[in-house]
């Protein structure tokens, strides 16, 4: 595969846009694409090529190859997929879990995961519960119309996060403001001074109040780590950085896409208000049908030869794509089809392998947890907007989103 610009004028240019006339549906252009065989060239916005997996046999063997495939994003052939990515990875976010190899992402995965094993993860169903009931009751006391990103998506997954982190949610809005600056290119790098200044500081009230709540996983790794000099003061601030943004972000947008879908498939709403045993399956269908993450990144290290006889070369760029898998007949039968009837089985959403969420037994809580109390206690919930009218980003690389969501009830 070559990398260089002049090669690739004629490739299907990726990322791809969303649907327009529907911004919780990836586009069909993903499962297209793989009319042509499970990988694919394509071409990225600086003219550089990679291969696009979408078969589900290969993008397991991709993301289990932790051997012969690396996430680290400093190679110049890693499929960047535009200058806000750039920006994040200068900004040294991508330096802890989510942008290193073995054995240093084995050794901070095990710093965090006492925190977020399914036992522990259990035991935050009442805070979340109650998480959730407050920000409905203020969300109904104000009365309709409201918006359901900033009243109810956006807060909860932020107030769990601080909750679990051992962040004072006084000062959400410090972190919220500067944590959603940081996918703004022009403002990356105001963001994450802004957010290293203000972790840098709280790990220091910490270790001077020791004991003091809410106490949670920053004062695990101070006690544990930092004071053990197993992790250093910057480690420990990119480490927070990533679980705040990643744990909050993620469930903001799968929440406001997920009950979008929902609403616009009032058959799948109407069973999900009558029959509540249906929230597991619904949770995965979500995930799977929005496919939030437009792609998962990797660069090969050693040539490699996938099931079916593909091939990809040392130094070749990959790029998984999260909506051609979960969309592959192999994945779902009739993945077109949005059913929350679908038995429970979990999609590529959360990724595969070693890199796969360390928080996904969290956010499926937070999901079952926040769907069913919006089908209980707004049962005549809606929007006011057809969804093609709904602002979002439209998948321009970063995580879907929708900026705002009125709805009554």
């Amino acid at each position: 595969m070559t990398s260089t610009p002049s090669h690739s004028a004629d490739l299907p240019g990726f990322p791809i846009q969303r649907e327009s006339k529907c911004p919780y549906r990836p586009s069909k252009v993903h499962v297209d694409l793989r009319e042509d065989g499970p990988m694919t060239r394509v071409r990225l916005y600086n003219g550089r090529v990679a291969w696009l997996v979408t078969g589900t046999a290969e993008a397991r063997a991709v993301l289990s190859d932790y051997r012969r495939v690396s996430i680290r994003p400093y190679h110049g052939n890693y499929p960047l997929l535009n200058e806000e990515f750039e920006k994040v990875v200068d900004s040294g976010y991508a330096d802890v879990l989510f942008g290193v190899d073995p054995p240093e992402h084995t050794k901070q995965r095990q710093m965090i995961m006492p925190r977020f094993s399914l036992r522990r993860t259990k035991e935050y169903h009442a805070e979340i519960q109650r998480i959730v009931d407050q920000k409905l009751d203020e969300m109904m006391s104000k009365g309709a119309p409201g918006d359901l990103v900033a009243d109810f998506a956006q807060p909860v997954p932020s107030m769990v996060m601080s909750h679990v982190l051992g962040v004072p949610y006084e000062d959400n809005e410090e972190f919220e403001t500067s944590a959603h600056k940081l996918f703004v290119p022009e403002l990356a790098d105001e963001a994450t001074t802004e957010l290293g200044d203000f972790l840098d500081r709280l790990i220091a009230k910490k270790e001077n109040n020791p004991g003091a709540k809410p106490v949670g996983l920053i004062d695990d790794l101070i006690v544990d780590q930092l004071h053990k000099g197993t992790l250093t003061r910057s480690e420990l601030v990119h480490i927070a950085m990533a679980m705040l943004v990643a744990g909050t972000d993620t469930t903001t947008n799968v929440i406001s896409l997920g009950t979008l879908a929902l609403l616009d498939n009032p058959d799948q709403w109407a069973a999900l208000r009558d029959d509540h045993s249906l929230i597991p399956g619904a949770v995965e269908e979500i995930l799977r049908y929005v496919s939030l993450v437009e792609a998962f990144a990797r660069v090969a290290t050693e040539d490699i030869e996938l099931p079916g006889g593909a091939k990809i070369k040392a130094g070749d760029g990959i790029l998984i794509s999260c909506a051609g898998v979960n969309f592959d007949p192999k994945m779902a039968a009739e993945p077109d089809t949005f059913d929350i009837r679908r038995p429970p089985r979990p999609s590529f959403s959360f990724s595969h392998g070693i890199h796969r969420c360390p928080g996904d037994n969290l956010a499926r809580l937070e999901l079952e947890v926040a769907f069913r109390s919006l089908v209980q206690r707004m049962p005549d919930l809606r929007s006011t907007l057809p969804a093609d009218q709904l602002p979002s980003n439209n998948n321009d690389g970063t995580l879907q989103r929708l900026f705002e969501f009125p709805v009554v009830w």
